[in-house]
């Protein structure tokens, strides 16, 4: 009989059919996935990082493309695969940043030549997801909205080239796609095979997205998920620094976990923080906490 860990990573790397990049990580029954988002850790560098967290006993991460950057100053994308390799870690979505990669803008073109370059690096590691979020550093119009849905099948036929399955992460302070609504909205629109809705719980719950809109999500339409709680603070005073690990905010965590078992989520549950005694922490004290608490909050809401 499969193990969990062997059960899951059957589905993580499992290659996508032609002509249906529509590949989901599962969980067995109703469970979800904990893994870690490399951002929590990132003052320790791709190594150090991935090294810390395995003594820890994290297995899924997501990886960040700039420490991969650093990382290959000195080393080699081969050598990346093989520490991920030597660790047990499966990489189960990379992180990569690029402005006007989903509409039109100054920086779309050399956005989209770094996304190849990403897309063709992440591929080589073994990646199946690979997300940016809507950033754009311009007032966006009704036309630019009008254009979005060309954007992303544009960028989606660049990751489907490689396999991947790309998602675009909206923001709460984005001036272009800022709820789960509109991200939703545009993703359909474009309805391309390799492009799927994620959702951060951050964003989701201190922006202006509303709890039914979950409601909105098809039954497993959703690919891939951020996990962190809220602190209680003014919407308009919250900032990353607000991010806390699970269980130690005041966000609904479960019922949001709920309402994604409901809409058929059985994917990764990746803690994305940025506070800075988590950034610079040990990467092992780090994870061992984040992983008991947030193990906890997934037990309590059925999802583990």
């Amino acid at each position: 009989m499969l193990d969990r860990r062997k059960f899951v990573l059957s589905a993580l790397t499992l290659p996508s059919l032609i002509g249906s990049a529509k590949q989901a990580i599962s969980a067995p029954g109703d469970g979800m996935v904990f893994a870690m988002h490399q951002n929590t850790s990132s003052a320790s560098g791709f190594r150090g990082s991935l090294e810390g967290w395995s003594r820890a006993g994290i297995e899924f991460v997501e990886l960040n493309a700039a420490l991969l950057d650093v990382f290959l100053e000195n080393d080699s994308l081969t050598g990346a695969r093989i520490l991920l390799d030597d660790l047990g870690q499966t990489p189960i979505c990379a992180a990569v940043t690029l402005p006007d990669l989903w509409v039109p803008g100054p920086a779309r073109e050399s956005s989209l030549d770094s996304w190849r370059r990403r897309c063709a690096q992440f591929s080589e590691l073994g990646v199946r997801r690979i997300y940016s979020p809507s950033i754009t550093f311009r007032t966006v119009t009704s036309d630019d909205f009008n254009a979005t849905p060309e954007a992303i099948n544009e960028t989606a036929e660049i990751a489907a080239e490689y396999e991947l399955i790309c998602m675009i992460e909206f923001l709460r302070n984005s001036n272009h796609l800022a709820t789960l609504r509109s991200a939703l909205k545009m993703t359909r629109a474009a309805d391309h095979p390799n492009v799927r809705p994620m959702i951060d719980f951050f964003h989701f719950w201190s922006g202006l997205s509303k709890l039914e809109d979950l409601d909105l999500l098809k039954s497993g339409e959703l690919e891939h998920c951020h996990f962190q709680d809220l602190l209680d603070a003014p919407q308009e005073l919250t900032d990353n620094s607000y991010r806390v690990i699970p269980g130690d905010g005041i966000a609904p965590l479960d019922l949001i976990l709920n309402k994604l078992r409901e809409k058929g989520y059985r994917g990764a549950l990746s803690v994305e923080l940025f506070r800075e005694e988590l950034v610079n922490g040990d990467p092992y004290s780090v994870a061992a906490e984040i992983k008991e608490k947030s193990e906890r909050v997934m037990g309590k809401a059925g999802v583990l």
